[in-house]
């Protein structure tokens, strides 16, 4: 568990130093750690959007999320002007496609460090091989 805590702290703190801003896909493992650290200085630093429709997020979430639904790009435009660009952001959709369109508009628009959670909600909460079965 220290590996992955010092691992996710390596990870957040390399666009610090890195020229250009980037954008990660992370296994459901490290995203996890990355936000369900103990630490509470890299909790603060931390911010967790859910890019799906308001439906969705009602239905359920990763604990700490914000919803900021992706599909309505004007106005996900204007809500995430309220994020801070310097930290890391963490974004999940339902498997990933609609994260991968929220990740670009956020670097399109400056941010620098964001972290998707590989397969989306859906990995998360094991559905996705479910899914892959039928």
């Amino acid at each position: 568990m220290r590996t992955i805590v010092y691992l996710c702290m390596c990870l957040m703190s390399f666009g610090v130093f890195a020229q250009e801003s980037e954008h990660m896909i992370l296994s459901k493992e490290l995203f996890e750690a990355s936000i369900h650290t103990d630490t509470e200085s890299l909790k603060r630093d931390i911010q967790l959007i859910d890019v799906r429709r308001p439906e969705e997020f009602e239905a359920g979430r990763i604990e700490g999320a914000t919803n900021i639904n992706v599909l309505e790009e004007e106005g996900f435009k204007e809500q995430i002007k309220n994020l801070d660009k310097a930290k890391p952001v963490y974004i999940y959709c339902r498997s990933g496609r609609r994260s991968a369109k929220a990740a670009q508009l956020m670097l399109d628009a400056g941010f620098s460090k964001i972290f998707d959670l590989e397969g989306g909600y859906l990995n998360w909460t094991g559905e996705s091989q479910n899914i892959e079965k039928n």
